[in-house]
């Protein structure tokens, strides 16, 4: 691939404009992991008063992760037509909207509904905000994509101490919901129109190739990186607290610890991450945090007890929940305007792919074995994820870092 030039913004005085959109994604980013924890954390809640099982506990997240593919296609969609701006908005509503008819659902055929409308909002406010950060980092010139992450995981742990704060002191499950898409509706209304415009971000000057020149190598690698990436992140959300607490016969309370140390250590991982890729380069980043997160992985395997695990928890979750978003990054190297909306939307479909194999495979061979044997298959995507670090480009000494093309393989 030729070399392309740096991206810049337009005009000097878009930098305000810059900040306040950086400053609103990262608004974006957060509401979505806060409503997702909500979700996910109150699913037990959800469960007693529907009476479901775990096969339709565990069918909901497939539903939820299925439509939210959808919702990426409809965020390309939105975006070539209107903008991506437009696509997160509708899409952070959307969420707002969904939450109240979670809440006020009256039966499981309802609750159902509302929850596949709710897989659907959380396809396109994926998509959207990957794709609004790949455009502030543009503006920026350099690595700030990884930080929108950070925000996300922030979110996510708002969103687990909200529920568990509101349930210590007995608020309805029907409340809880409805104060939290009302959250997520004030902070649509307040970030919403401080995100980049079609002026600032699609309609920006084209200096890449067109995303249909975009080599198919590339794009599989990266969305395989993707699947790879989120796959282990949802092992270890689903499967963390089970293990421990089945295999390694701890307590429900020292069980959930697992997830809250790779969350933490998640969440410091991703607002260094960015400080890390500009002074490395994503290559080497990509390379050490998946052997860093295959390190913590083998301590998870080879675990007697659960501190040991949990420390293994620790050590996956500084480097592993960097991956992804430099793929993203990296893949906003290959094109600019709408043609990277919908490059972003197609990648942000493997996304669901890998939490699909997170949940699946590893419950799959946990039922054929034990849940010791069901962590190799994260442990395995890891060892993989540190050859396909070569695809990423080695660090440069100037500002083009941030947007070159992904280097050709070493």
């Amino acid at each position: 691939m030729p070399p392309s030039q740096s991206p810049k913004p337009q005009l000097s005085a878009l930098h305000p404009t810059l900040r306040a959109a950086r400053s609103a994604n990262s608004v974006a980013f957060a509401l979505q992991g806060f409503f997702l924890a909500v979700i996910l954390t109150e699913l037990p809640q959800l469960k007693d008063k529907f009476t479901l099982s775990d096969g339709l506990i565990v069918a909901i997240v497939a539903l939820i992760s299925l439509l939210a593919g959808a919702g990426s296609i409809t965020a390309e969609r939105i975006a070539l037509h209107w903008s991506s701006r437009t696509a997160l908005r509708i899409g952070l509503a959307l969420i707002a909207v969904s939450g109240v008819a979670i809440a006020l659902s009256p039966n499981i055929i309802a609750a159902f509904v509302a929850l596949g409308m709710y897989g659907v909002a959380v396809g396109i406010v994926d998509a959207g905000t990957n794709m609004q950060a790949v455009f502030i980092q543009h503006g920026y010139g350099r690595f700030i994509l990884v930080s929108f992450y950070a925000a996300w995981s922030a979110g996510s742990i708002t969103g687990a101490l909200f529920v568990s704060a509101f349930e210590a002191l007995k608020v309805p499950l029907q409340a809880s919901i409805l104060v939290a898409a009302a959250v997520v509706a004030i902070g649509c209304l307040a970030a919403g129109p401080r995100l980049l415009g079609t002026d600032e971000a699609e309609a920006g000057p084209a200096e890449h190739e067109p995303a249909g020149s975009v080599p198919m190598r590339i794009f599989w690698i990266f969305g395989a990186v993707i699947a790879l990436a989120f796959a282990i992140d949802l092992a270890v959300g689903n499967w963390s607290a089970l293990y421990l607490k089945d295999e390694l016969l701890s307590s429900s309370a020292t069980a959930a610890l697992a997830l809250a140390a790779y969350q933490g250590a998640s969440l410091l991982g991703r607002l260094t991450g960015d400080l890390w890729v500009r002074r490395f380069g994503p290559r080497m980043v990509v390379r050490v945090a998946a052997a860093v997160g295959s390190v913590g992985l083998v301590i998870v395997v080879t675990a007697p007890g659960p501190v040991a695990a949990i420390l293994g928890f620790l050590v996956a979750g500084i480097g592993l929940p960097v991956i992804a978003p430099l793929c993203f990054s990296e893949a906003g190297q290959l094109t600019s305007g709408r043609e990277l909306d919908a490059l972003i939307a197609r990648l942000n479909l493997f996304n669901y792919a890998g939490t699909l194999v997170g949940g699946a495979v590893v419950g799959a061979v946990a039922d054929a074995a034990d849940l010791r044997a069901g962590f190799a298959i994260p442990l395995a995507f890891a060892v993989v994820l540190i050859g396909c670090a070569r695809v990423f480009h080695r660090r440069t000494d100037d500002a083009t870092a941030a947007a070159e093309p992904a280097a050709e393989p070493a």
